[in-house]
């Protein structure tokens, strides 16, 4: 605000607004708008509302109007000196003066309070920051972490997928054998049982026991020279003896009867 603004601000400190029309002029250089200061000076004794001073006088609280008009202006200082017209002339000029440094002081004030409120969101804003730095490097180490601990999983997994699979092939061929084993005993169980007339099932049944219990597995044998096979044998720690043996079908039709047994 400066001298040669033609406009002049409410002093009441919840208003500065415009003054326009009409505003309540006090001794202690101090203007209000209409409406606040018929609202404050209507109560006895009258109290200046920017610095609580005391207006008893009749003349300490003016309502003038800020745009007169040209006969007002033409007759409120005829017929007076010109000392007293200059005299008037320096305190209007005065007050307008003050009210300009009023407000400088008061614009001043405000913003130092702004640069205040300013330095102290900006000290919060840091702190706030500076917490938010905290957070975040403790979410990424801990989302590193994390990371971690899922590329164990998912080696554990593929170990586990890789083991599962090879099991499952193992499976799979141990399901074929035991199927292609219980499809032979079928076949021989429904067909005849002797040796001599299926020796190829014989022979697979022999090997498939003797591969089943290695331990304990039972030793071929070659033919006699009379044609009698042996084809199982359990051989004892002091000397084999047969545990079972199978004669041929030619030398069973060759042995006589014997009805004793």
């Amino acid at each position: 605000m400066s001298l040669c603004d033609d406009t002049l601000l409410c002093n009441f400190p919840k208003c500065r607004t415009t003054l326009n029309g009409f505003a309540w002029v006090t001794a202690c250089s101090h203007v209000f708008c209409d409406q606040h200061g018929s609202g404050e000076f209507s109560r006895s004794p009258a109290i200046c509302p920017a610095c609580s001073s005391a207006l008893s006088g009749k003349l300490d609280i003016v309502r003038t109007e800020l745009s007169p008009s040209e006969e007002y202006k033409a007759m409120v200082l005829a017929g007076l000196r010109p000392d007293i017209v200059l005299d008037i002339s320096t305190r209007a000029m005065t007050f307008w003066s003050y009210q300009v440094h009023q407000e400088h002081m008061y614009q001043k004030h405000s913003l130092s309070r702004a640069e205040a409120q300013l330095k102290q969101m900006e000290k919060v804003l840091t702190q706030q920051n500076q917490c938010r730095e905290l957070e975040l490097s403790a979410m990424s180490a801990e989302i590193a972490s994390l990371k971690k601990v899922m590329e164990d999983y998912k080696r554990k997994y593929s170990e586990v997928s890789e083991r599962l699979m090879e099991r499952n092939r193992q499976y799979q061929k141990l399901q074929a054998l035991y199927d292609s084993l219980r499809l032979r005993n079928m076949v021989v169980g429904t067909g005849d049982r002797d040796p001599a007339q299926h020796p190829a099932h014989y022979r697979f049944n022999t090997e498939a026991a003797r591969q089943a219990a290695p331990q304990r597995s039972p030793q071929f044998l070659s033919a006699s020279h009379d044609g009698e096979g042996r084809f199982f044998s359990c051989l004892e720690a002091e000397g084999g003896k047969p545990f079972f043996q199978f004669s041929s079908p030619a030398r069973e039709r060759a042995r006589p009867f014997d009805k004793n047994l």
